[in-house]
Order: structure tokens, then C-alpha cells, then sequence
């Protein structure tokens, strides 16, 4: 598969037909959705749950989602989601980009950018990135520029 970044994380699904909407296709919040899960399933890879996020009072919110759709999804189609973490201040944000791919014709159906924000769980308000989710999210970054 032609990744737009090199090591990417990568979960494989199918489509299913409850993700069809009265034009056919996908739904474009089921492409969010699939954003949310493979953001999710790196974080755990990477050694960060969400048992953690609530033993620390800290957790990473989106704060800015950009999604560009560049071709729609059918149910059945055997599909493919990246994600890279390509920025991470160290202090209070870190920012993912994401590639869903067709494997079958290699099309990429969409190309997207999550910037998170630290926030306390307990106020919902901005907080410093612990020590040990710099660590985590910080060692996995991938230069943008590859």
C-alpha cells in the first residue's frame, strides 16, 4: 500500500451496511468514526487507555478536526486506516494525521488532521501533558516532511 508517511499504524475493516447512507455510500460521520478508532487502538498500542487517561485526570480532547473526503466507501469494501503522530509540543497539544485506503485499487478515500489538547477529565480544562504521555505520544512521532 502507498502510505503518505512511513510506519504507519494500520487497522484493516470492512464496511458494514449499517455505515450506508441514502446515497449509497458511507456516511461521512462514519469516516470520523474511523478516525476515533484507529486513534484509539494506537494510543493502546503505544501503552496509553483509557484507564490511564482517568488515573491521571488527563486526557487528550480534539480540539480541531480537518477531513478531507476524496472518494466515497461502499458496504463491503475491504479498507485500511493510518495514523501518525506528527506533532506533539510537550506541553499541551499533540496533532495526528490520518490515510484510509482501499487496498483492492489502492485509492486513498481520505486524508485527515486531528489536533488534540490536554485537558483534565475531572474540569474539562487545559492541563500540561504528564510526563509519561510526552514520553509515549512524543517517542512515536513521525517527521511530516518524510
Amino acid at each position: 500500500m502507498k502510505w503518505d508517511l512511513p510506519d504507519p499504524f494500520v487497522i484493516d475493516f470492512t464496511v458494514a451496511e449499517s455505515a450506508i447512507d441514502a446515497y449509497g455510500h458511507a456516511n461521512n460521520a462514519e469516516y470520523l468514526r474511523w478516525v476515533e478508532q484507529v486513534s484509539w487502538a494506537h494510543s493502546r498500542f503505544l501503552g496509553l487507555d483509557i484507564q490511564d487517561y482517568r488515573r491521571n485526570d488527563r486526557a487528550m480532547a480534539v480540539h480541531r478536526h480537518e477531513l478531507d473526503y476524496l472518494a466515497p466507501a461502499h458496504a463491503g469494501d475491504r479498507l485500511a486506516i493510518a495514523t501518525w503522530i506528527v506533532a506533539c509540543d510537550g506541553r499541551m497539544t499533540l496533532t495526528r494525521r490520518f490515510q484510509l485506503l482501499r487496498p483492492d485499487d489502492g485509492m486513498t478515500l481520505l486524508r485527515a488532521r486531528t489536533r488534540f489538547a490536554c485537558i483534565a477529565l475531572s474540569s474539562g480544562r487545559p492541563r500540561r501533558l504528564p510526563a509519561a504521555y510526552v514520553d509515549v505520544y512524543g517517542g512515536a512521532l513521525v517527521n511530516e516532511k518524510a
